[in-house]
């Protein structure tokens, strides 16, 4: 329509400019020139619009396909250096594993007191991965491990996996075939309902002893207070001085707050994943490192 209404408009201008002039009473013209002239404008004012309207659409289905082609660059860059991250983990992983790295064979594991472990609930229910994680730790000579999962997997496997441990023999170089269960001195089971229930049975503890009888003055409770309740409800074991994580979080999920006061936390990725040079390096850089500990 508007393509119509331009050559039509042009064509009047052009026949008024070709006529001679009128009077001031003639009223033979069909439209005066400036309407005319409105309406040639109005008309390009609309193509220019169509015109600056295709430009845009034009610009942003560009911009669209040049973010969406700069995005599968980066994923591309970024799969190729997770790609050779994991090659170069496995190969040391592997010179780990077999004693090519000398530097792992000189390992002081008496720094280590107590070990825990963090494990997905999901994972936590593949027994045989968390046999060899208990098969990896012995042979690097720790003593006292503590399993914990969020929802108690681990705890209700628990004579499961220790008859599994009974029956499966430790062998070392200088002594007879052991069953692996004996390299262990302390084997705990952990779960989140646990620090629940102390939680309360401390408090519990802490009102029977400040709030009750003769006595029922303020009491301002300090740390101390709550460590000693949970001692008292047996509750308060022993402080891990490294924590591995095997799960996709980064984070203890859950793990009693108050056995990790100087606890090292290290995320060792998903447990299917598992690997041993990985295990003995992360248990090497934490004796290798000098910790202070403030009054």
């Amino acid at each position: 329509m508007r393509p119509t209404l331009l050559r039509h408009a042009t064509s009047l201008l052009r026949e008024c400019d070709r006529r001679p002039a009128c009077s001031a009473t003639a009223t033979s013209l069909p439209a005066t020139p400036l309407s005319l002239y409105a309406a040639l404008i109005f008309s390009r004012v609309m193509d220019l619009g169509e015109k600056l309207l295709k430009f845009l659409k034009q610009t942003s289905w560009c911009g669209n396909l040049g973010l969406h082609f700069l995005w599968l660059i980066i994923h591309f860059f970024v799969g190729i250096w997770y790609f050779v991250l994991g090659i170069a983990q496995t190969i040391e992983s592997f010179l780990i594993s077999n004693g090519f790295w000398k530097s792992y064979k000189s390992l002081n594991i008496s720094k280590i007191q107590h070990l825990a472990v963090v494990i997905d609930c999901e994972e936590a229910r593949e027994t045989s991965k968390v046999l060899e994680l208990l098969q990896f730790l012995a042979t690097i000579g720790v003593k006292n491990v503590s399993l914990y999962d969020s929802e108690g997997v681990l705890k209700q496997s628990k004579e499961a996996i220790k008859e599994e441990l009974s029956r499966i023999k430790f062998y070392e170089r200088t002594s007879l075939p052991t069953p692996l269960l004996h390299k262990y001195n302390n084997l705990e089971f952990v779960s989140s309902a646990d620090g629940k229930h102390a939680v309360g049975k401390a408090a519990n503890f802490l009102f029977v002893k400040h709030y009750t009888g003769t006595n029922l003055q303020k009491h301002t409770f300090t740390e101390s207070d709550v460590i000693d309740a949970l001692t008292v409800i047996g509750c308060c074991g022993p402080d891990p001085d490294l924590l591995l994580v095997y799960a996709s979080a980064r984070c203890h999920l859950g793990f009693p707050a108050w056995r990790l006061r100087y606890t090292e936390i290290v995320h060792m990725g998903p447990l299917k994943s598992m690997k041993f040079g990985s295990l003995m390096k992360a248990i090497y850089k934490f004796t290798m490192v000098h910790q202070n500990y403030g009054i």
